[in-house]
C-alpha cells in the first residue's frame, strides 16, 4: 500500500479528520486510500495553526511510524480550505486513525507491506489515544 511521510502535528491532524489538504510542491496523480507515516520531525508552526483554528492537540505526539490512512481525491493548485498552502494540495477524505506501527519513513509516495511483521523498534516519544 502507498504511504505518505508527514511531519507532525500536521499528521495528527489529517488522521484526526481535520486537516483536508496536504501541501506539496510536486503534483501528483495518484488517488486512493494511502497510508499517512508521522515523521521524526516536529513542525511547532502546525500547533500554532491548529490552535488558531480552535483545535486543541496534546504537547506529544507518536512519531516515527504509520498512524492512520486517508483518500487522497484530487490534486490542486488552489483550494478554499484554510490548510491549503500550495503550490500544489492533496485533497483528502474519508481519515481514519489506525494502531501506531513503528516504520522508517521515505520521501514522495512509497510502498508499504502491511503483511509484513512491523519493526519491533520503540517510538522515543510516548504515544498518546486519539
Amino acid at each position: 500500500m502507498k504511504c505518505l511521510s508527514v511531519r507532525q502535528p500536521w499528521a495528527s491532524l489529517i488522521v484526526l479528520g481535520h486537516k483536508n489538504i496536504e501541501n506539496r510542491t510536486w503534483f501528483a496523480s495518484l488517488r486512493g486510500r494511502v497510508l499517512i507515516h508521522a515523521g521524526k520531525i516536529i513542525d511547532p508552526v502546525g500547533f500554532k495553526f491548529a490552535y488558531k483554528l480552535g483545535i486543541h492537540l496534546p504537547i506529544t505526539l507518536p512519531t516515527g511510524g504509520i498512524i492512520g490512512s486517508c483518500e487522497i481525491v484530487d490534486c490542486v493548485t488552489s483550494h478554499a480550505s484554510p490548510w491549503f498552502f500550495g503550490p500544489f494540495g492533496f485533497v483528502l477524505a474519508n481519515a481514519q486513525y489506525l494502531a501506531f506501527r513503528p516504520l522508517v519513513g521515505k520521501l514522495s509516495f512509497f510502498e508499504v507491506d502491511l503483511a509484513a511483521p512491523p519493526a519491533t523498534a520503540i517510538p522515543a516519544e510516548p504515544l498518546f489515544a486519539f
